[in-house]
C-alpha cells in the first residue's frame, strides 16, 4: 500500500430534511486497502457511498479521492472510480459483451484496445464462456460479475461497491470476496464496500461500523471484537429487567437488556455462566454463550441490536 490515502472523509455531514443521515463522519481508507462500512440498512451507508461517487454534494465537511475534491472535481474523481450499485444497472437485452461495450464507449474506449480489455475481464471472472449469452438468461451470480466488469472496465484505481453481496447466495458471496482480494493484492485497486453482512464485512481489511449517521468504530475486524474483552453471555427471560438487577446485585455489571435477554460480556464467562445458573434457578429460559462477533461490537458500541430503519431486528 502507498502512504498516500486513497480516501479522506472529515467532518462529514448530510441532512434530508430534520434527519441527520451522516454526522461528522472522518476516516481514511489507504490506497490499495479493502475497507468496507457496515451497519444497519437506513444508518448512513449509502449516502455516504452516494457522495463518494459524487452523485450527492453533501451538506457540509469534506471528501477527497486520491486528492480530489468529490465536490469541487467530479469529473476528475469519475475518471479515477469504478462504481458498482446496489441495485442492477445491466440491459438484459444485451449481451454480456455489449453491456460491456456500451459502458467503454462511455469512457471513450473503442475498436482493439476495448476489445482486449473486455476479453481480459471477462476471461478473470469466468465469464469468456457467457460473452455471447443475454444477461437475463445468467443468474444472479454471474450478472454480478457482469456488473463488476463494467465497474473496472476503465482501470479505475478506487472501486466503490453498495451492498455486493444483495441476492447472492453464499458460493456466489465468496467468489466475490475472493476476487476483490485478489483486485487489492494484484493489481493494487483499493475496494471500498457498504455492508450490512456480517461475513462480508469479516473479510475486510479494516472496518467502519456506522449507525444513524455516526461512525461508532474504526478498526481491523479483529481489534475490533478484541475491545470487548471477553466472552458474551446471552440469557433469555421472561422478565429480563428483573434478572438483570438480581445479577448487578451479585456479581456487579456492566449488564444491558436487549428485549428480552439479560447480556453481559466478562472474562472466562463459562465460570460466570455456572454460577448465574445456580444462582437463578427457573428464571433463565434460554443460554448463549461465545466469542465476540461483529455483531456484539455493534451493540458495544451503540447500546442496541442491529436492526434495520423500520427497528426490526435482522439478525435475530
Amino acid at each position: 500500500m502507498s502512504s498516500s490515502p486513497a480516501i479522506i472523509v472529515q467532518g462529514l455531514r448530510h441532512t434530508y430534511g430534520a434527519r441527520a443521515a451522516l454526522d461528522q463522519v472522518s476516516f481514511e481508507v489507504a490506497a490499495g486497502e479493502m475497507f468496507g462500512l457496515l451497519g444497519p440498512n437506513g444508518g448512513g451507508k449509502t449516502t455516504l457511498f452516494r457522495v463518494l461517487a459524487t452523485s450527492l454534494v453533501p451538506t457540509g465537511g469534506e471528501a477527497r479521492i486520491f486528492g480530489l475534491d468529490v465536490v469541487e472535481r467530479p469529473l476528475a474523481v469519475r475518471r479515477q472510480i469504478g462504481v458498482v450499485f446496489q441495485s442492477p444497472s445491466l440491459d438484459l437485452k444485451l449481451t454480456v459483451t455489449e453491456n460491456l461495450r456500451h459502458q467503454g464507449h462511455l469512457y471513450g474506449l473503442r475498436g482493439k484496445g476495448l476489445a482486449k480489455r473486455i476479453g481480459d475481464l471477462l476471461e478473470r471472472l469466468g465469464l469468456h464462456d457467457r460473452s455471447s449469452e443475454r444477461v437475463e438468461k445468467l443468474s444472479g451470480g454471474l450478472r454480478r460479475r457482469v456488473e463488476l466488469a463494467k465497474g473496472l472496465l476503465h482501470r479505475p484505481r478506487l472501486l466503490l461497491l453498495d451492498e455486493p453481496s444483495t441476492g447472492l447466495d453464499a458460493g456466489a458471496r465468496r467468489d466475490l470476496r475472493a476476487y476483490l482480494r485478489q483486485l487489492c493484492q494484484q493489481d493494487g485497486v483499493t475496494v471500498f464496500l457498504t455492508t450490512h453482512l456480517m461475513d462480508e464485512a469479516e473479510s475486510c481489511d479494516r472496518l467502519g461500523i456506522l449507525d444513524r449517521g455516526r461512525l461508532v468504530a474504526l478498526d481491523t475486524p479483529d481489534a475490533l471484537k478484541q475491545k470487548i474483552g471477553g466472552d458474551v453471555l446471552v440469557l433469555e427471560s421472561a422478565a429480563p429487567e428483573q434478572l438483570r438487577e438480581q445479577i448487578m446485585a451479585r456479581f456487579g455489571g456492566p449488564i444491558s437488556v436487549l428485549d428480552t435477554s439479560v447480556r453481559l460480556e466478562r472474562p472466562q464467562g463459562h465460570r460466570l455462566l455456572a454460577e448465574i445458573m445456580e444462582a437463578f434457578p427457573g428464571q433463565i429460559r434460554a443460554v448463549t454463550l461465545a466469542q465476540p462477533t461483529l455483531e456484539d461490537v455493534f451493540v458495544h458500541e451503540t447500546g442496541h441490536k442491529f436492526r434495520d430503519d423500520n427497528r426490526k431486528s435482522i439478525v435475530e
